[in-house]
């Protein structure tokens, strides 16, 4: 789906027969507006904000205070807009919740980011993403300061354990997979007779997936350090800096992405 195709859907959602209440009442008042954080937040999803106004009135005069990835602090104006204040009114909705939503994934995945300073893992996103968004909700990670994990099924090979039930063994799967395609191979493993396995079948990366943090560094113990290593499964903001203290090179937390509460902002109207 294009940017164009997602804003054109939202407005038929938000405003099919037009926005019967403020066309009753006014088409036209000039003015000011500002944009406005009520929350520290980190910003993403400017883009989608404009091209949301740009829809409505490809008129309406944007000045930006910050860019995508940029820390706001809670009242910080973040844009001053002038115009058709009619026209913003209908577009307001639209491009709140846009810059709402993937703001709010950047500040989580930022929180968790700065739970691992001081060590070498990096915040990794997962697939659980809203079907259609991931191009978007991927990016809002990056501008929080994590990683993109791979962006579909397509573009990289994770052995995880139903993979397991059709091919085999950890050895046996490897071994079909690594026919199959030349890309670097990821195993997910639940124990240490597992992380063993995937040692020995020479995995390029090693997930531990809802491990116990002992058994984690159990496995760290284990395995050579040309074998990358990622932790994941109940991955909270509260856990995630003694499990960077370990030594995982990576973390994964899929609600950085399915869970992240909106950032909250609103646009001021000067109607004077």
């Amino acid at each position: 789906m294009t940017t164009e195709d997602l804003i054109q859907w939202a407005y038929k959602e938000d405003i099919p027969e037009g926005d019967i209440t403020t066309e009753a009442l006014k088409k036209e008042h000039f003015g000011t507006a500002y944009l406005v954080a009520k929350q520290d937040m980190v910003l993403s999803g400017s883009e989608l904000f404009n091209a949301s106004l740009d829809h409505i009135d490809g008129q309406l005069e944007r000045n930006w205070k910050f860019k995508n990835g940029d820390k706001v602090f809670n009242q910080q104006v973040l844009c001053h807009i002038q115009g058709n204040l009619i026209n913003l009114l209908k577009a307001e909705r639209v491009a709140l919740n846009f810059l709402g939503f993937l703001s709010g994934i950047a500040t989580s995945t930022n929180k968790f980011v700065e739970a691992c300073a001081g060590t070498n893992t990096k915040i990794l996103d997962t697939r659980k993403t809203i079907p259609l968004y991931r191009n978007w909700v991927k990016r809002a990670v990056l501008h929080g300061g994590g990683k993109n994990h791979r962006m579909n099924l397509s573009d990289g090979l994770l052995v995880k354990e139903n993979h397991l039930h059709i091919g085999g063994s950890i050895a046996e799967t490897l071994l079909q997979v690594n026919k199959h395609s030349s890309l670097p191979v990821e195993v997910e493993t639940k124990n240490l007779l597992e992380v063993e396995e995937a040692v020995k079948a020479k995995a390029h990366r090693i997930m531990f997936d809802n491990m116990s943090n002992e058994d984690m560094k159990k496995a760290l113990a284990i395995i050579p350090k040309d074998i990358e290593t990622e932790a994941s499964g109940n991955m909270t903001l509260e856990r995630v800096p003694a499990v960077a203290k370990l030594g995982v090179q990576f973390i994964s937390v899929g609600a950085i992405t399915h869970s992240a509460p909106s950032a909250d902002l609103s646009l001021l109207f000067n109607w004077e």
